[in-house]
C-alpha cells in the first residue's frame, strides 16, 4: 500500500521536469528519494546495467529510515512529472463551466456568473460543489491552484478548509465585490467586506499555521466592483502582511478595460498604475489574463515583479474577443509567467488543454506579429504549467520541479491502457521524449494514474503502488536537456 504520511519513500523509473523556461530535463531511468516531510532528498540518473546494485548504493547511508516496501518500480509506459499549478481558477464557477461561450465579459458576468454565485450564500451547496470542484482538479494533476471563492465568507473558510482535508495546495481568497454587482450579489459596505476577509485570513492561518498548504490570497475581483476605500482597505491588509499574496484580474477584455477606465479616469486608462496607486501590485500578486498590455504597464509589473496567469482558453472563449496574453514579449522581459484554466470562463478544468490552447494562441499571435513573437514549444508550455505557475505563486522554491529540497508534488503517468480508455497510443519503439510529447498533445485524465501532494498520495487511477515485475525502459539510456528555440 502507499506510504503513510512521516515515512519515506521512493521512485524508480523514467522522471521528466523543467530546469528553466527553456531546458526540459528527460531521464530514461532515475531513483527519487522522498524523505519523511514528503520533501525531496535527492535525484540519481540509472543505468539499466547493474540496477540493483546502484539502487542499493544510493538507498544505503540516508540519513533517515526508508523501507524498501515503499520503493515504487513504475510500470512500463509510466513516468513522473511535477504536479501541475493552476495561476487562476474560480472555483465557485466549477458547476458553470462551458456555459456563456462568446458572450462579452461584463454580460457574461451578469447573466451566467453572478447568478451562479450567488448560491454559495448556502454552505450546504458551496460544500457539495467546492469538494467536487477540488477532487475534479486533483483527478487533472492539478496539485497546487489559486481560487477565486464567492463573496460569502462562510463559503470560502469551507472552501480553504476542503482544500486542506484533500491535501491540496492552494491559494483561497474572498471576492471583494462592493459595488457594480447585482442586489443579490453585493457585499453591504467596504467595511464589511474588508472585515470578512480579515476573518477569513485568521481562519486559514489557524487550520494551517505554518502555511504548508493553504494561504490566503487577498481577491478583489477588479477595480469594477471595488470602490477606492475596499481598495485602499485591501491594500492596507497586504502591507501589514507581507506574505500574502494578491489576485486579481486584469486588462482581460476591452469592455472591462473602458469600464475601469470610465470608473478610474485619474489613472488614464492604466490599470497598473490604479492597482500600484492602491498598494496591490508586489512580487506577490497574481495578474489574471493581461491580453492588453503596452510598454507602461510591461515596465511596471516587471520592475514589481508581478505574475500573470496566462488563461488562452479563457480568453478565447469569453469576453468579447479573441486575444490572449503576449506570453512570448512576457517571457523575454523575464516576466513571471504560469497558466490558468480559468474555469469556467475556460471550458475545461483540465490543465492539458490549457498547454494546448497556450500553444494555439501564440502561434497566431507569430502570424499577426508576422514572426516578431515565436510560438510557444512543449517544452514552454510544460514550464508553464509547472515550475512557471509556481514562480507565479512565489512557491518555486517549494514545488515545480524535481530539485532537492522542494517538496514532491508529483505525478505518475501512464500511457498504456487502451482497455481503459486511455487514448495516448504509444508505439514500442517510441522514445520517452516521443511518449511524452503524445501525452502533452493527446493526454488526459485517464493518463494521470497517482498524484502525489507534498509527498503523500491524494489521487489517481489505483489506491494501491505495487512494485513492477518489468521494469519500463526506453531506447535511450542517459538524459536529454531539450533547449527550446
Amino acid at each position: 500500500m502507499a506510504a503513510a504520511l512521516g515515512h519515506a519513500r521512493a521512485f524508480v523509473g523514467p522522471v521528466i521536469h523543467s530546469l528553466s523556461v527553456s531546458k526540459l530535463e528527460i531521464t530514461p531511468l532515475a531513483l527519487l528519494i522522498i524523505d519523511p516531510q514528503g520533501k525531496i532528498n535527492k535525484l540519481v540518473k540509472l543505468e539499466p546495467d547493474g540496477l540493483a546494485e546502484q539502487l542499493d548504493q544510493a538507498l544505503d547511508h540516508l540519513p533517515f529510515c526508508l523501507d524498501r516496501t515503499n520503493t515504487t518500480h513504475l510500470n512500463p509506459g509510466e513516468f513522473l512529472i511535477p504536479g501541475f499549478v493552476d495561476t487562476h481558477n474560480h472555483a465557485p464557477q466549477y458547476a458553470q463551466r462551458g456555459l456563456g461561450q462568446g458572450m462579452h465579459i461584463l454580460d457574461w458576468l451578469s447573466k451566467i456568473t453572478f447568478p451562479n454565485e450567488a448560491k454559495f450564500s448556502d454552505p450546504v451547496y458551496a460544500r457539495k460543489i467546492y469538494t467536487a470542484c477540488v477532487e475534479g482538479f486533483l483527478r487533472q494533476g492539478i496539485t497546487t491552484a489559486s481560487y477565486f471563492g464567492s463573496v460569502h465568507a462562510e463559503a470560502t473558510r469551507i472552501l480553504a478548509d476542503i482544500c486542506l482535508q484533500k491535501r491540496q495546495r492552494a491559494y483561497v481568497g474572498k471576492c471583494n465585490m462592493t459595488r457594480n454587482s447585482p442586489d443579490f450579489y453585493v457585499e453591504k459596505s467596504a467595511g464589511d467586506s474588508l472585515r470578512e476577509t480579515r476573518e477569513c485570513i485568521s481562519h486559514v492561518r489557524a487550520i494551517d499555521p505554518a502555511g504548508r498548504l493553504v494561504k490566503y490570497v487577498i481577491t478583489p475581483r477588479f477595480a469594477i466592483s471595488c470602490d477606492e476605500e475596499t481598495l485602499k482597505g485591501l491594500g492596507d491588509i497586504r502591507s501589514e502582511n507581507e506574505d500574502l499574496a494578491v489576485q486579481t484580474h486584469f486588462n482581460e477584455a476591452k469592455q472591462e478595460m473602458e469600464e475601469t477606465q470610465r470608473l478610474f479616469p485619474q489613472f488614464g486608462g492604466s490599470e497598473a498604475d490604479l492597482y500600484q496607486e492602491f498598494g496591490l501590485l508586489g512580487k506577490r500578486t497574481i495578474l489574471a489574463h493581461c491580453c492588453y498590455m503596452d510598454e507602461h504597464e510591461l515596465e511596471i509589473i516587471e520592475k514589481l515583479g508581478c505574475g500573470v496567469a496566462h488563461c488562452p482558453i479563457a480568453n478565447m472563449t469569453v469576453g468579447g474577443g479573441f486575444m490572449a496574453a503576449p506570453v512570448r514579449e512576457l517571457l523575454d522581459k523575464k516576466i513571471k509567467v504560469g497558466l490558468g484554466t480559468d474555469s469556467g470562463g475556460g471550458f475545461s478544468s483540465s490543465m492539458l488543454d490549457a498547454m494546448r490552447q497556450a500553444m494555439i494562441a501564440s502561434n497566431a499571435r507569430e502570424v499577426m506579429s508576422e514572426g516578431k513573437d515565436k510560438g510557444l514549444s512543449i517544452a514552454e508550455v510544460f514550464y508553464l504549467a509547472t515550475l512557471g505557475g509556481a514562480a507565479v505563486c512565489c512557491l518555486e522554491d517549494k514545488i515545480g520541479s524535481f530539485e532537492a529540497g522542494k517538496d514532491f508534488d508529483g505525478l505518475i503517468i501512464g500511457t498504456k491502457g487502451a482497455d481503459q480508455g486511455i487514448m495516448t497510443m504509444v508505439e514500442e519503439d517510441d522514445t520517452l521524449e516521443t511518449v511524452f510529447e503524445k501525452f502533452i498533445m493527446t493526454g488526459d485524465d485517464r493518463n494521470i494514474v497517482e498524484v502525489y501532494v507534498q509527498g503523500q498520495y491524494v489521487k489517481g487511477q489505483r489506491a494501491c503502488v505495487q512494485p513492477a515485475d518489468e521494469l519500463g525502459t526506453y531506447q535511450i539510456s542517459h538524459s536529454i536537456i531539450h533547449q527550446a528555440l
